[in-house]
C-alpha cells in the first residue's frame, strides 16, 4: 500500500471536504441557536401584545421547526451532497412513514381542528380522556396538560378532538352546590337561616345571582338542605371548602345535629 498517496488523499479531503463539513456544523449550531433566540423574542412580543397564546405559540413552533429543516437542507447542499436525490429520498420516506403512522396523521388533523374550533385554549382547566388539568401547550400532534398534583399528561390530538371536553375556565363564573343534612328533630328554618347567613357573609360569594338555600329532600333519617352559590371560577375550591367547614362549626354551635346512618339490630330470643 502506498502510504504517501493515502496520506496525500486524506490531506486533500480534509482541506476541501473536511473544512466544508466543519463550517457546515458550525453554521448549523449558530443558526439553530439564532432561530431559538428569534422564537423566544417572538413569544415575548406576543405576550406583551396580549395575542392569543394558543395561536401565537403554535405558529412560532411551526416557524422554528420549518426554519431548522430549511437550514439543514441548505447546509447539506453546501457540503456537496446532491439535494435533488435527497429530496426524492425524503419524498419516498415520507410516503412510507405516512402509511406506517396513520395515527400520527389523525393527530395532525386533530391538532388543526382544535386550533380552528377552539374548544379550549392555553391556561384553561379542562377534563378530557380521563384526565383533568391546566392546558400548558397545544402542539400539532398532542396537547400538554398539567394536573393539580403537578403531573404532566400528553394527550394525542386525534383522541382529544373526538372526545368530550369539559372546559371549566371558558366561563368566568361557576356554581358551588352543597347538600347539608339535619335531623328531623331540628328546626330546619333555623338551619336554613344559618346557611344563608354564612353564604351572604362570605366575601367571595357573588350577590348576583343570589345564594339559594332550600329544603330539597325528606330522607329516611334526615332533612336535606340544598345550597347553591355563584363564585368566580378561580375561587371555586376556596368557597367549596369554606362552606363545608363554616356550616359544620355553625351547626355545632347552635346544637343542630348532622345525622349519620344507623342500623338498629334486634335480637330475637327463641324459647
Amino acid at each position: 500500500m502506498d502510504w504517501e498517496a493515502l496520506w496525500t488523499s486524506i490531506l486533500t479531503w480534509v482541506t476541501n471536504e473536511g473544512i466544508k463539513i466543519v463550517i457546515a456544523l458550525i453554521l448549523l449550531v449558530v443558526t439553530f441557536k439564532l432561530v431559538n433566540v428569534i422564537a423566544k423574542k417572538l413569544t415575548k412580543r406576543a405576550e406583551k401584545k396580549n395575542l392569543d397564546k394558543t395561536i401565537s405559540r403554535t405558529l412560532i413552533y411551526i416557524f422554528k421547526l420549518g426554519m431548522k429543516i430549511i437550514i439543514a437542507i441548505c447546509l447539506v447542499g453546501y457540503v456537496g451532497i446532491d439535494t435533488s436525490g435527497l429530496a426524492a429520498l425524503v419524498t419516498s420516506l415520507g410516503v412510507c412513514v405516512g402509511l406506517a403512522v396513520n395515527g400520527a396523521l389523525s393527530n395532525l388533523a386533530g391538532g388543526i381542528m382544535i386550533i380552528l374550533t377552539r374548544p379550549f385554549k392555553i391556561d384553561d382547566y379542562i377534563e378530557a380522556c380521563g384526565h383533568g388539568g391546566t392546558v400548558e401547550e397545544i402542539h400539532i400532534t398532542q396537547t400538554k396538560l398539567r394536573t393539580p398534583d403537578n403531573k404532566v399528561v400528553y394527550i394525542p390530538n386525534g383522541t382529544l378532538s373526538s372526545s368530550e371536553v369539559v372546559n371549566y375556565s371558558e366561563k368566568g363564573e361557576r356554581r358551588v352546590d352543597h347538600t347539608f343534612s339535619i335531623g328531623y328533630g331540628d328546626d330546619f328554618e333555623k338551619a336554613k337561616n344559618i346557611v344563608m347567613e354564612i353564604c351572604q357573609a362570605h366575601e367571595l360569594v357573588l350577590s348576583d345571582p343570589a345564594p339559594f338555600v332550600r329544603v330539597c329532600k325528606h330522607n329516611s333519617s334526615s332533612i336535606d338542605i340544598v345550597t347553591r352559590v355563584w363564585v368566580k371560577s378561580e375561587n371555586y375550591w376556596t368557597v367549596h371548602f369554606d362552606l363545608l367547614e363554616q356550616v359544620k362549626k355553625a351547626f355545632d354551635a347552635n346544637g343542630i345535629e348532622i345525622p349519620f346512618e344507623q342500623v338498629d339490630v334486634h335480637v330475637k330470643k327463641e324459647n
